[in-house]
C-alpha cells in the first residue's frame, strides 16, 4: 500500500508515520533524506541548495522504485504540496492520503519555534491550497517535540 502523506511544515507528517509504519516499510522523506546526505552536526530543516538539488533527485528515483513495490510493502512518502499531475498519479496507484493538519495557529507556532522563517510561506501557500477541504486524518494538535 502506498501512504501519502500531507499537510503543512510542521504538522506532524513525520510523526505520524513514525506512528504508523513497521520497521519493514519504505518510508521516503525528504527531511530525513537530507540529514542522511548532510555532514555531521547539520541542521534537520536547514539545508544548502546544492544538498536539496541532489536530495530532490534522489527522492524522485525512490519514489520511482517504491512504486514498484507497493504491492508486498508498505511505502509511506510525505508530500507537502502534491501538483495535479501527482495526485493522479497517486490516485492511479490507489494511494491512500493522509492529511495531517492540526491546524494554521499550532504550525505557525511549530514554524517560529523550530524552522527556518521561510515556511511560513510554504505553510501559507498548503492553506490557501487546501482551503475548504475535510481534514482526513488525525489533527495532532499536541505532542511532545
Amino acid at each position: 500500500m502506498l501512504y501519502v502523506v500531507t499537510g503543512p511544515p510542521g504538522a506532524g507528517k513525520s510523526s505520524w508515520i513514525r506512528a504508523h509504519a513497521k520497521p519493514c516499510d519504505i518510508v521516503i522523506d525528504m527531511d530525513l533524506m537530507a540529514l542522511a546526505m548532510a555532514g555531521p552536526g547539520a541542521d534537520h530543516h536547514n539545508h544548502s541548495e546544492t544538498l536539496l538539488k541532489v536530495v530532490h533527485r534522489a527522492r524522485f528515483a525512490a519514489i520511482r522504485e517504491a512504486e514498484q513495490h507497493i504491492e508486498t510493502t508498505d511505502v509511506y512518502v510525505i508530500n507537502t504540496l502534491p501538483n495535479a499531475r501527482t495526485m493522479a498519479q497517486y490516485r492511479r496507484l490507489k494511494a491512500r492520503i493522509v492529511t495531517v493538519d492540526p491546524g494554521r495557529d499550532i504550525v505557525m507556532q511549530r514554524i517560529a519555534d523550530m524552522r527556518q522563517p521561510g515556511m511560513r510561506a510554504v505553510a501559507t501557500k498548503w492553506y490557501r491550497a487546501n482551503r475548504g477541504r475535510a481534514r482526513s486524518s488525525m489533527p495532532q494538535a499536541s505532542r511532545e517535540w
